[in-house]
């Protein structure tokens, strides 16, 4: 890439302008995703600054996701992963009937490829909240299945979902593979056809745990949905505690002018 200059006598401290010239070769492509950005020593020679100022800049862009530190090789351009989650369609029971759970849906349409993992399936009692949202007694419990999402084998979301013992237990959604379709298709067999879900869209910075489970890097935050499934009689049938890296989802939602 063509470095430029930095403008000392700027109010930008040397390190953003270095970024934002990296940046900048970024999204207009001239470096591209697997490319490798001008070293350490290149930088500092070229712009004539301390270590630390071109680590500082690294960092920055570390910190948007766009580049990654691969150990002994250098900094390299990230390649994106992008889940475009329909919200719109994706429970839609078409794709229920054809075997295909919602993670699967946006697999087709976004073009990536789809994968499970850290699947955890218990029976517990559920916290005040999720206790709540089902609208369940104090000593009734629920299923719970936790698992890891993957796009072209890097992890995007983590998901808990709580669905009421009474209705799971000793089905397949209690079981570790719970078919094609996924729960809300063994719901509606189970008799439970659903009506309408609700969701709550939030956004927070990361605990430890959740920034390793995702892979993340310093500073990228998460965005937390929390959905409630209800059935045609208004009954809450599961709520899914969904955690999703900012930087790998787009949100689109298709809402009428009703």
């Amino acid at each position: 890439m063509q470095l430029g200059t930095i403008d000392r006598r700027a109010d930008r401290p040397p390190y953003k302008q270095i970024a934002d010239q990296l940046r900048a070769a970024i999204e207009s492509g001239e470096l591209s995703p697997g490319d490798r950005i001008p070293s350490e020593a290149t930088l500092i020679e070229h712009y004539g600054v301390a270590r630390m100022t071109v680590r500082q800049a690294i960092q920055e862009l570390r910190a948007e996701a766009r580049v990654v530190a691969e150990h002994g090789r250098g900094v390299f351009v990230r390649t994106p992963v992008q889940v475009r989650r329909l919200a719109s369609e994706r429970f839609a029971r078409r794709h229920r009937e054809a075997g295909l759970a919602a993670f699967g849906v946006e697999a087709e349409k976004t073009g990536f490829t789809p994968r499970v993992d850290q699947l955890e399936v218990s029976t517990a009692l559920p916290s005040e909240e999720i206790r709540d949202r089902l609208r369940l007694a104090a000593d009734e419990e629920v299923v719970v299945r936790s698992r890891r999402y993957l796009a072209d084998g890097q992890p995007v979301e983590t998901a808990i979902s709580y669905v009421p013992a009474v209705i799971a237990a000793d089905t397949a959604i209690a079981a570790h593979d719970s078919g094609p379709g996924g729960i809300y298709a063994r719901l509606e067999e189970l008799g439970h056809e659903l009506d309408h879900f609700t969701e709550e869209v939030s956004a927070r910075m990361p605990s430890a745990d959740e920034r390793d489970r995702l892979q993340l890097f310093d500073g990228v935050p998460v965005i937390v949905v929390v959905r409630t499934a209800y059935d045609t009689t208004g009954r809450p049938v599961e709520v899914c505690d969904t955690l999703k890296a900012a930087s790998a989802y787009i949100l689109e939602y298709d809402i009428p002018a009703r």
